[in-house]
């Protein structure tokens, strides 16, 4: 009795959207485990997404090699429009440049809608005797080589967002990779390491309560969460910006008519007030756009990664 009472939980906890008369099944691939920001936005828009396609949407969680196995199952799925991935959009404009050995391309992914975008934060260990890029260029320029930066691991946005930096500034720091942003964040807070760069949802908690403090922010205007805290921009680095979005993407064959639909019917859901309430409390916003429009974005978030990838000789964990 016990297994049929934990068969039902774990059954009904898949079944994301409302059941409906209607005997289609859309899969939402999410490439990492559950509770990430990925699974978050998939699991909060699938209840109203199966509503108003009258279709029962089901959560498919499939971690493993930085989000490329689910990416890799969904770009070799049957194009009828029933199986998404919902990923960072890493999984399209990352990843290629990255895995030299990737089992998919770009050309097998059709991008459907950007979900959110958001800038990173550029956060220090409170201890740090800096308070903002200005101030962070001169001890670098006072103390050459010393700086050390953290990252969820080679390849990841944030050491992608801090080796751009580099570029962009001509600081020196040293590249600590650690495995997931957690250990990194942790090591920051207690000062093994000097800064990095990170989602502010991720370390906003952190920021409040003092344990870190924001240098700088890498979108093109300032966090609204954040108004005291300077773009890179700002600093003196004209055109500098780095983002991070959630996007959902199709079979590359996947018919027009059914991206075009799969694109409105989320983008009403990005509209329903109680969604874009649960959004903005993880500190997140709604991105309206067309299929177009997002192909045309990764396009250049792809060219940007690419060659700092190339540049850098950067290579996976």
């Amino acid at each position: 009795m016990r297994y049929c009472v934990f068969f039902s939980l774990w059954f009904f906890s898949c079944l994301a959207g409302a059941q409906t008369n209607s005997d289609r099944v859309l899969k939402i691939v999410v490439p990492f485990g559950p509770g990430g920001g990925s699974d978050f936005l998939a699991r909060l828009i699938a209840p109203k997404l199966g509503e108003a396609l009258k279709e029962t949407v089901v959560i498919d969680n499939r971690p493993g090699a930085g989000g490329t196995v689910g990416a890799d199952f969904v770009a070799k799925s049957a194009p009828d429009g029933q199986t998404l991935l919902l990923s960072d959009s890493g999984a399209y404009s990352i990843s290629p440049a990255l895995y030299p050995k990737l089992s998919y391309a770009t050309k097998d992914l059709a991008p459907v809608i950007n979900l959110a975008i958001f800038g990173n934060v550029l956060v220090a260990n409170p201890k740090l005797p800096a308070n903002n890029m200005v101030e962070l260029l001169a001890l670098e320029k006072s103390q050459p080589g010393k700086l050390s930066y953290g990252s969820s691991g080679n390849g990841a946005s944030p050491h992608l967002t801090a080796e751009l930096f580099k570029t962009a500034t001509g600081i020196r720091m040293t590249h600590v990779p650690y495995k997931g942003s957690g250990p990194a964040i942790n090591d920051l807070v207690s000062g093994h390491i000097d800064v990095m760069f990170t989602g502010y949802a991720t370390v906003s908690g952190l920021i409040k309560s003092g344990r870190l403090k924001p240098l700088a922010v890498t979108s093109q205007n300032r966090l609204a969460s954040l108004p005291d805290t300077a773009t890179v921009a700002e600093a003196g680095f004209s055109g500098f910006s780095s983002y991070i979005s959630q996007g959902v993407f199709a079979p590359a064959a996947t018919p027009k008519d059914r991206v075009q639909r799969l694109n409105r019917e989320i983008a009403a859901v990005l509209r329903h007030p109680e969604v874009i309430e649960k959004m903005r409390q993880s500190s997140l916003e709604p991105h309206d756009n067309t299929p177009e429009q997002f192909s045309n974005w990764l396009q250049v978030q792809s060219q940007q990664w690419a060659k700092i990838i190339r540049e850098g000789s950067i290579t996976p964990d």
